[in-house]
């Protein structure tokens, strides 16, 4: 294996090391039992990470990421590509591993205000931005009611996060897979009617 695939690899096990520990122990989760379970040594982590933050921040980036490549800026169907970005944000987000980290967010928060804005701002508030980008490109062709991108883009996180997360959170009864398909689908075209454009006489 060439340095680089090499380098990558270690990052990727570190990372999913990471994910493992945090969703298991919090944020108390060190980074010599992050390194032990990736199979590496903490100097090895540190070459990857500089401080446990960072590679929390990075997890958060990863997960946004995945979920905003789902927005094409030249998407003809709104609507279609609403659902895959919806579909893969009930995935990550409301799934056992967001669920998990917004828990040990919510808990560290006090002890570590810096961390929670870091994952704002890498997380949520990415997606609320890139989701708005969207959106105003969709309302400037004509494909949704011209309105304030950001307040949309909010809203419609809104809708799919908001309720539905804090049942999880205390009342965690699962959707089977076709359940969870049709709740999906009505929260987008809830969203939809009401940006559909104006009709003209």
């Amino acid at each position: 294996m060439n340095p680089d695939a090499q380098s990558a690899d270690i990052r990727t096990r570190l990372i999913q090391a990471a994910v493992e520990a945090f969703c298991e122990e919090g944020y108390r989760a060190s980074c010599e039992r992050i390194a032990a379970r990736a199979g590496v040594a903490k100097q090895t982590l540190y070459n990857h990470f500089s401080s446990k933050d960072e590679l929390f921040a990075a997890i958060t980036q990863l997960g946004t990421e995945s979920i905003n490549l789902t927005l094409d800026p030249d998407a003809g169907d709104v609507r279609e590509c609403l659902l895959r970005f919806s579909t893969l944000f009930h995935e990550r987000v409301l799934g056992e591993i967001g669920l998990a980290f917004y828990r040990t967010l919510v808990a560290e928060r006090p002890r570590f205000p810096a961390l929670g804005k870091a994952f704002f701002e890498g997380g949520p508030q990415t997606m609320a931005r890139l989701l708005a980008g969207f959106l105003a490109r969709a309302m400037e062709r004509g494909r949704l009611r011209p309105d304030d991108p950001a307040f949309a883009a909010e809203m419609l996180l809104s809708l799919l996060g908001g309720f539905e997360r804090t049942r999880r959170l205390l009342d965690p009864v699962p959707y089977t897979p076709a359940e969870e398909t049709a709740r999906i689908t009505k929260t987008v075209d809830c969203f939809l009617r009401a940006y559909a454009p104006e009709r003209t006489a």
